[in-house]
């Protein structure tokens, strides 16, 4: 049951601040988004069709879609959203927040971002294009992230012959800003990454790590590729705020030590969000 209402407190936020991107920024300076919602906003440009059916109407199809692929749930969840996001759109009376045009696209992009995020940690999404990129990925070989850039290139370049030039360059500015906030919404602060260190002293790496940082460390078994000399080669995963003191840790002990850092999109088990036992 918490999990449930928590669910619903995310949608329903992720619904209101979506709604307040659109209207209060993004609207009133004819700047559009990626996606499912900046195609509705062309569309609605373009024609005497009201945006808030255009979010209904063209998303349907990946509701369908997310339905057959992902689940029933899921495919509710999108239904309930994106209808609450096209009921806030068109009777929710949001003010006008600003009218500079660069604060508008990156405040907008800010506010949307974060609804979509919301929304997506609440079980469903605000947007159809999330859906279709995860499907043509498991076709076409692309990442998710590679399709939804094609996508947005192909829109953001039509919205320059149909808004002009300045005004498709403040939309992909609302575009990165929503990118950006919506990785913040879902990662956080304390985004993870995976730390390889190859060292001589990877023992005592390992212990001032098990100690002084308190995070856990697998050992692998390895030998140098040139040298072929065997050595343990240690493995950690720490948040983002935590790199800057493994790498004093690492320095300290040996400042020739080879250091591997990649972000790790999640994570579950381990001793990771808990410090490990002495």
């Amino acid at each position: 049951m918490t999990k449930y209402l928590t669910s619903i407190i995310f949608i329903f936020l992720g619904i209101l601040s979506a709604g307040l991107g659109l209207k209060g920024f993004l609207l009133p300076s004819r700047f559009i988004d990626g996606g499912v919602t900046g195609v509705s906003i062309l569309v609605a440009t373009l024609s005497f069709i009201p945006l808030p059916l255009l979010v209904v109407v063209l998303n349907i199809p990946f509701i369908a879609i997310g339905y057959r692929q992902i689940g029933k749930s899921f495919a509710i969840k999108s239904a309930i959203a994106i209808l609450g996001l096209s009921l806030c759109l068109a009777f929710l009376p949001y003010p006008v927040a600003i009218t500079d045009k660069l604060l508008a696209s990156v405040f907008g992009g800010v506010f949307l971002g974060a609804g979509i995020g919301l929304s997506i940690r609440g079980g469903c999404v605000l947007d159809g294009t999330e859906v279709m990129a995860l499907i043509l990925s498991k076709k076409i070989g692309a990442t998710v992230g590679d399709i939804i850039l094609v996508l947005n290139i192909l829109i953001f370049s039509f919205a320059t012959f149909v808004l002009g030039v300045e005004t498709a360059l403040y939309s992909m500015l609302t575009y990165f800003s929503a990118s950006k906030m919506l990785d913040f919404v879902l990662n956080g602060i304390e985004e993870y990454n995976g730390i390889i260190i190859i060292s001589s002293k990877s023992n005592e790496i390992r212990q001032a790590i098990l100690n002084e940082l308190e995070r856990g460390v697998t050992v692998y078994k390895g030998y140098g590729g040139m040298t072929e000399v065997e050595q343990n080669i240690l493995f950690c995963v720490v948040t983002r705020l935590e790199i800057p003191g493994l790498r004093n840790i690492v320095d300290n002990i040996d400042e020739n030590a080879f250091l591997v850092i990649h972000p790790i999109s999640d994570t579950s088990g381990g001793i990771v969000k808990r410090r490990a036992l002495h």
